[in-house]
């Protein structure tokens, strides 16, 4: 695994355009130093015999059932909408 000091924090920040000041830059190389020799502590760890799991407790699906039911009518959901045209919404334009 690469090390902190294989890893230059500066320039990642360059590289994503991040501006970052030399003090910066010095505070986020020693704490990521500090992470990778975390993340390697937790690498030397025994876990033979653990079983893999996503989650630390058992997770249950608590959706309720999927049965139709009354809706809104498409004109309930346009009676307040404040710009409708042919039964849809009018939004402003978000992408170019």
């Amino acid at each position: 695994m690469a090390g902190a000091a294989d890893l230059d924090v500066a320039y990642v920040a360059r590289l994503a355009r991040i501006n970052l000041s030399e003090e910066e830059a010095n505070a986020f190389q020693k704490q990521l130093g500090d992470v990778l020799n975390y993340v390697e502590k937790l690498r030397q760890t025994d876990v033979t015999g653990v079983e893999a799991a996503a989650h630390a407790l058992p997770v249950f699906n608590v959706f309720r059932e999927d049965a139709p039911r009354d809706w809104f009518t498409a004109e309930q959901a346009l009676s307040n909408a404040p710009r409708k045209a042919n039964g849809l919404f009018i939004v402003p334009k978000v992408v170019e």
